[in-house]
């Protein structure tokens, strides 16, 4: 495969370290094009990638487009490629609130493929979480492709488009979430007497560790709650305080104004 990235962010070198990472392409079929000419450049070279500085001639060989791009730039990075892209190309998006309609709209080429997919910032140590959708008349195989391409940089779990939106909302913004979570468990422990390097330190590496025993045991949540949960322990007592300040409510609420900024997105 020929792959071209357009944008040389944070996410879009995520997403082609991990490809290049588990050896799935060379660095010579891997493409970089962004208006941030030396961020492109750095980039490029650290990769053994191309660094492209026209989105046209960028894509003219590409069998894979990832739109790596803000939402609000992506309608004129669409008009600018759509005449040279390759019949039966695949078109991936990773912005957020943008439909698959929206991209056909602006595209108007039936004969390429289009997906979306929510990466989020995990992906740059290969621990991310995605969510991917396709077009309803997306072949079979461009399905299975663009989901091993996306393997290396985290969990990919294929869905409906219109469950993207609570992807965004969960997974999405979920690791500012989490990291807030961590920062205030560091400053408790600080409150208490630990270092500040030493409490974040633990913080981190507790949240780390349950996301882990989760994930390769398949415990539910509650089923590790309750392990930790000794009869009028510290941890109940704990609980009981995060219950009482409204804890998993909060949380619930995030995730939902999230998701519904993400529908707005949509609808702009």
């Amino acid at each position: 495969m020929n792959v071209t990235i357009i944008g040389a962010g944070k996410m879009g070198e995520a997403l082609a370290r991990g490809i290049l990472r588990a050896g799935l392409l060379l660095p010579t079929e891997l493409t970089f094009a962004d208006v941030a000419t030396v961020q492109l450049q750095e980039l490029a070279d650290a990769l053994g990638a191309t660094a492209a500085m026209d989105n046209v001639e960028a894509v003219r060989e590409a069998t894979l487009v990832i739109l790596a791009v803000k939402p609000n730039t992506i309608a004129q990075v669409c008009r600018e490629i759509a005449p040279v892209l390759l019949s039966g190309a695949i078109v991936l998006s990773i912005a957020a609130g943008i439909s698959l309609r929206q991209l056909a709209a602006v595209l108007e080429r039936d004969d390429v493929i289009l997906a979306r997919a929510m990466p989020n910032t995990p992906c740059l140590v290969g621990a991310g979480a995605i969510g991917l959708s396709f077009t309803e008349q997306a072949p079979a195989e461009a399905r299975t492709t663009v989901a091993e391409l996306l393997a290396p940089t985290g969990l990919v779990l294929s869905m409906t488009e219109t469950q993207l939106d609570a992807v965004t909302g969960l997974s999405g913004s979920g690791p500012a979430f989490v990291a807030l979570f961590i920062e205030a468990l560091a400053d408790g422990g600080v409150l208490m007497g630990l270092p500040r390097a030493q409490a974040a330190q633990l913080a981190a590496q507790t949240v780390f560790g349950t996301a882990k025993l989760i994930l390769e045991t398949g415990l539910h949540p509650a089923q590790v709650k309750d392990m930790v949960s000794s009869p009028g322990g510290t941890t109940i007592a704990g609980i009981a305080a995060l219950e009482k300040a409204g804890f998993r409510a909060a949380a619930i609420s995030a995730v939902k104004s999230a998701t519904m900024r993400s529908q707005e997105l949509s609808k702009d």
